[in-house]
């Protein structure tokens, strides 16, 4: 297994010796494009859904009606000392989502995520920022007292610290397995949600970290009364949950208990107040999905092929190739994308990438070229920025101070998500995403829209003194690559 995997989640080694390498690859993009396309629908490939899907036994209705409420809430982290300009828009705390989450759980928590480290013992570190944390971590220990059955699932390789969180938990009587990832697929279980009561749901960027809750820029969604969608999601960890047995292997196919009657063709239709919503879930890697379940790459293309006037994407790493793999290769599914919406279509693009310490240089010169193709004289319209987290006297804390979100929101949707972009993400990593397309009266739409929000989230962030243009990275020591 590669040892950026063993990174603290999506942070890599600089490798600053391949920034030569990369920018000769962005100059050849075309020539490369189709062996990227070939070898990917290699990987990809998979059984076509079957047409009846839709009506299996035990599942939510979909194309109308539910009787859910389906409320949902953006979530956001913002590191500390990090302040925006008074009237701003923000999702609410994270530390509060996951406090409600364990308040109101009546009988059953379920949580993904990649790795734990909720106190600064976990890593070695002396900061008073994990008192959040440690609270999470104390409230979750009580859960069963209350007759709550938790179980938790992670990933197998995982970052190497000195966690105590699962020996604290289990003596508690929670549940914990791993999931060999390395072994099924040849990479790692890299999504990020909770399941609460099977009706409650957090999906977003967030690890169970300390540092996600006051170091590192977080973005989720929770969604409350959604008995549906959550059943759906179980799905999802239940498969996780199978797979984390000793000696497990993957079904082929998939039992039909997998299946799901939600997916892009067939969304869950549900209404709260004056916002009407359609729902699915996306997931990756291709072996964790049934034929009906739409996968996280298959989501991605098709709201960006979709999108009519502007695409704005806010991503901690982007990269139109693989990272992980040797050899390392050319995967450029998403990248062709950006570029054909722009070109053919003039779709307005706008891509905020995460820069911090620990960020690849070798991303720049992708970057660049993707940048190098606006041109507003020929209605082309590609602008690309940075986020950076002022480090400030926070240097102590590893893996911090950096923009950690995974989402996208178009003039027709909104997409959040657990990955990275690049190739491993969709082919051998497991991770979720959440598709929601919304329509309400307009005065509604922008005050109770989560589309809208999410907007005005990311509009927030792009015009913010963090936000830097790639012409203006010298200098800047807290991005590594301005080096």
């Amino acid at each position: 297994m590669n040892s950026a995997y063993r990174r603290l989640d999506d942070s890599s080694d600089s490798n600053k010796g391949r920034s030569t390498s990369c920018v000769a690859l962005a100059v050849v993009l075309g020539c490369l494009t189709v062996l990227g396309i070939v070898l990917a629908i290699a990987v990809l490939e998979r059984p076509a859904a079957t047409k009846d899907h839709e009506t299996l036994p035990g599942d939510a209705a979909v194309g109308g009606d539910y009787s859910d409420q389906c409320s949902m809430t953006l979530v956001e982290s913002i590191p500390q000392y990090v302040q925006y300009k008074a009237n701003e828009t923000f999702g609410i705390p994270l530390e509060k989502a996951w406090n409600d989450l364990i308040s109101i759980a009546t009988h059953q928590v379920d949580v993904v995520s990649f790795y734990w480290t909720l106190t600064g013992d976990d890593i070695n570190v002396n900061s008073s920022s994990d008192k959040p944390g440690r609270q999470i971590l104390k409230d979750l220990e009580e859960l069963p007292s209350r007759n709550v059955s938790v179980r938790l699932v992670t990933s197998v390789p995982s970052v190497p610290t000195n966690s105590t969180d699962f020996k604290i938990l289990k003596e508690k009587g929670v549940q914990v397995r791993k999931v060999n990832f390395g072994r099924l697929t040849r990479g790692v279980l890299h999504s990020k949600f909770w399941i609460v009561d099977r009706k409650h749901v957090f999906i977003g960027s967030a690890n169970m970290d300390w540092r996600a809750l006051t170091q590192v820029k977080e973005l989720g969604v929770v969604i409350y009364n959604c008995s549906s969608l959550a059943k759906d999601l179980h799905k999802i960890f239940q498969s996780y949950w199978v797979m984390g047995q000793s000696n497990s292997s993957l079904p082929q196919p998939w039992p039909a208990q997998y299946d799901t009657p939600i997916n892009k063709e067939h969304p869950l239709l549900v209404k709260s107040d004056n916002v009407s919503s359609l729902l699915y879930l996306a997931a990756s890697p291709p072996l964790f999905c049934p034929p009906t379940r739409t996968q996280d790459l298959e989501a991605i293309l098709s709201i960006i092929s979709e999108a009519q006037r502007f695409i704005d994407v806010a991503v901690m790493e982007y990269f139109p190739t693989t990272r992980f793999e040797k050899p390392q290769r050319y995967w450029s599914f998403i990248d062709d994308a950006i570029r054909t919406a722009a070109f053919e279509r003039n779709i307005k693009i706008r891509m905020l990438i995460s820069c911090g310490r620990d960020s690849d240089p070798a991303m720049l010169p992708f970057l660049q070229s993707l940048a190098s193709m606006d041109s507003p004289h020929h209605d082309i319209s590609i602008q690309i920025k940075v986020y950076i987290v002022p480090v400030g006297n926070q240097s102590d804390i590893p893996y911090s101070r950096v923009n950690h979100n995974k989402y996208m929101v178009t003039d027709k949707v909104a997409y959040i998500g657990t990955s990275n972009w690049s190739g491993d993400y969709f082919v051998t990593t497991a991770g979720v995403g959440l598709v929601i397309s919304q329509h309400a009266p307009h005065p509604v739409w922008k005050t109770e829209a989560l589309q809208s929000q999410l907007k005005s989230v990311f509009n927030r962030d792009w015009h913010s003194e963090f936000a830097v243009n790639l012409a203006d990275l010298k200098n800047h020591t807290d991005c590594a690559l301005s080096r």
